[in-house]
């Protein structure tokens, strides 16, 4: 039985791993053993992977337990190309058992863009870096530097008794292979002539294009374009990490935080580029942060006067403005020896990006695709190509629990309490022993005007409510949700054709968002959504996330959510949110057998400028007396009436 292999997972090609062997050793030295290639190798018609672990080294502190002991190790990766067609941006994931933290690997790069030391326990998907493409042997005369990537391991593991094992949990295995062949089922994009990688989709996708090459450096234009329904960045960063000692000389369309040479003047680039003047470099970090212009510099003839450029660093989702979701900037790059010629291009790697309150983007490695095409500067009816393109896909994860920035309370008609936040739905900052809260705690019900005090000024509120409903107080009074947006969702009425709801969204930070949104996922009452009062709104429609999803903005003049400000008396009173609030109306003509005291009238997700934020864990409960509230559909639009009169007072 062959021990547990890694899989491949191979861009342009679907890979089969059918066999697999481990060639085993006794050792318990730090001896460095070379591994000759396996005999399986020959008989291979695919991708051939080997795994070779070559020592260990016990590390401080020493320990008596053998879970808690680390051991610094040095193991071997390669993919070989045995095929008779290109391996292009291949990927390698490693199967990891033992904890393993990794501190260096020469020859590829984390694909997630996890910086190093990373901690890849559960294993890790490595892609090639600077060789993301392995030709084959029939062009390269078996050449092995063209057709073999290898990739040398340094890292920590845990836990292995001595003469211990490294990844298959067998005690003498020194080597792994497996030979992945081509699925014969599998039906590849089309490729061009050139055989160029076709461009992926992605929520955010960035395309690097150089535009100008020469011996030294190269213009390059960076292409921003987000492409989820609900994807959004504001004040967007970006960052990313240039392998081979390159540095940025100018920019357009966007600038550096930080505009410091003295990394350039000692390293490397100052002592090949001596007549430089290195006073007018634009950042010589090897990851510099890159944030967007203000509007103002939009027509600027030196920094700006770029389409697309120039917005503060606001991206909006195609579903709320497509002029607004895509940002371009140029930069001119210098590079140094060995890479002093005009065709020897590489991208930056590690790419990341992110905003204030806004979705958490995870990008893969940059991949060659085929030149990207432009509109003739001459204003001719012809199209020029970029020299060189890469692109670099980007995808939103779903928040893990404490992960989150913003977090929806619950409330209804028919139960005087609001179930507020999770707490520590947003983090708990205090990590220590002696924590006066409790974070795992369930969070106290409060009376509805709390909601409308910050979070750490709610506790009395919350005990003398205690007190009025006789629900009994823990000890050790639970932590606060910490969330820097808050939606409190109020289910206000329910008769016979259909029912309302109000949605409150609370800022607590000073941070002004304009043009904010709110998406709602209902999976058993979408149907039946009408409209929202004070807001606009939108049905969207298309697979996956946005599925029973309709989409909230602030009308003209109200697509502000202001910032928290000081109350009256500074001294006394608490500070106040940025508000903004609507009624929604729902028919039950489209949902027959809805029930909206048992929850049907909850969202199932919602969404905050693309921030998944969190949803409470329980929902309000009926008395008998109380589920049933007969409205008349006059009163509804004469409560929407009130809702739209008090946002005007506010």
């Amino acid at each position: 039985m062959p021990p547990r292999i890694p899989g491949l997972p191979v861009a342009a090609l679907l890979l089969l791993c059918l066999a697999a062997g481990a060639r085993a050793q006794d050792y318990d030295n730090n001896d460095e053993v070379t591994q000759p290639p396996p005999k399986a190798q020959d008989s291979c018609n695919g991708a051939f992977l080997t795994y070779n672990f070559i020592s260990r080294t016990k590390e401080f502190p020493r320990v008596k337990n053998a879970s808690a002991q680390s051991w610094a190790f040095k193991a071997q990766a390669t993919v070989l190309n045995t095929m008779a067609q290109d391996l292009q941006a291949w990927s390698m994931f490693i199967g990891f058992q033992h904890d393993e933290i990794l501190v260096s690997v020469g020859g590829a790069v984390i694909t997630d863009g996890t910086d190093f030391p990373a901690h890849v326990g559960n294993g890790t998907t490595l892609s090639g870096y600077p060789q993301t493409d392995l030709l084959t042997s029939i062009e390269t005369a078996g050449d092995m530097s063209q057709i073999q990537a290898v990739m040398d391991l340094t890292g920590t593991q845990f836990g292995v008794k001595p003469p211990g094992d490294h990844v298959v949990g067998i005690d003498v295995v020194t080597q792994m292979y497996v030979c992945c062949v081509k699925d014969p089922k599998f039906k590849p994009n089309k490729t061009d002539s050139r055989h160029f990688l076709p461009r992926r989709y992605g929520d955010l996708t960035f395309a690097y294009d150089v535009l100008q090459a020469y011996e030294s450096n190269y213009m390059a234009q960076v292409t921003i374009d987000s492409n989820s329904p609900l994807g959004r960045l504001d004040n967007w960063n970006l960052t990313w990490e240039w392998k081979r000692g390159e540095f940025i000389y100018t920019m357009r369309g966007a600038y550096t935080l930080r505009k410091d040479s003295s990394d350039c003047f000692y390293g490397q680039s100052g002592k090949y580029y001596q007549g430089l003047d290195f006073a007018n470099v634009m950042n010589c970090e090897t990851k510099p942060t890159i944030v967007d212009l203000p509007p103002e510099r939009a027509k600027d003839n030196n920094i700006g006067n770029l389409p697309y450029c120039c917005k503060n660093g606001t991206l909006l989702p195609p579903t709320m403005d497509p002029s607004q979701s895509k940002a371009i900037f140029q930069l001119q790059v210098y590079k140094i020896p060995p890479d002093l010629n005009r065709t020897t291009l590489y991208p930056p790697t590690n790419w990341k990006i992110n905003g204030v309150l806004n979705a958490n983007y995870v990008c893969g490695p940059p991949f060659r695709v085929s030149p990207m095409e432009f509109p003739n500067s001459s204003g001719l009816m012809s199209l020029s190509e970029a020299i060189a393109s890469w692109q670099v896909v980007c995808n939103v994860t779903r928040p893990k629990k404490g992960a989150t920035q913003c977090c929806v309370s619950y409330s209804a008609y028919y139960n005087d309490s609001v179930i507020p936040c999770d707490t520590c739905a947003c983090g708990c900052n205090d990590n220590s022993k002696f924590r006066s809260c409790d974070p795992d705690g369930r969070a106290l019900l409060l009376p509805p005007e709390a909601l409308l005090i910050p979070a750490e000024n709610r506790t009395a509120k919350a005990k003398a409510w205690a007190e009025i409903k006789h629900y009994k107080l823990p000890r050790r009074l639970p932590c606060l949700d910490n969330c820097d947006v808050s939606i409190n969702w109020h289910i206000v009425s329910n008769y016979r054709k259909g029912w309302t709801a109000r949605i409150t969204l609370f800022n607590w930070e000073e941070y002004s968002f304009k043009d904010w949104f709110v998406a709602v996922q209902m999976d058993k009452s979408y149907r039946g959504y009408e409209r929202a009062y004070s807001f606009n709104s939108t049905k969207l429609i298309g697979p996956g996330v946005i599925n029973r999803t309709f989409f909230l903005q602030g009308l003209e003049g109200l697509n502000y959510l202001i910032g928290e400000t000081d109350g009256k008396n500074p001294q006394v009173d608490p500070r106040v949110p940025g508000k903004q609030q609507s009624v929604i109306s729902f028919t039950k003509k489209e949902t027959p057998g809805i029930n909206i005291v048992k929850g049907d009238g909850f969202p199932t997700r919602v969404y905050f400028n693309g921030e998944e934020c969190a949803l409470p864990g329980r929902i309000p409960v009926a008395s008998a007396a109380r589920q049933r509230s007969v409205v008349s559909s006059g009163v509804v639009m004469l409560l929407a009436a009130v809702v739209a009169l008090l946002l005007a007072l506010d």
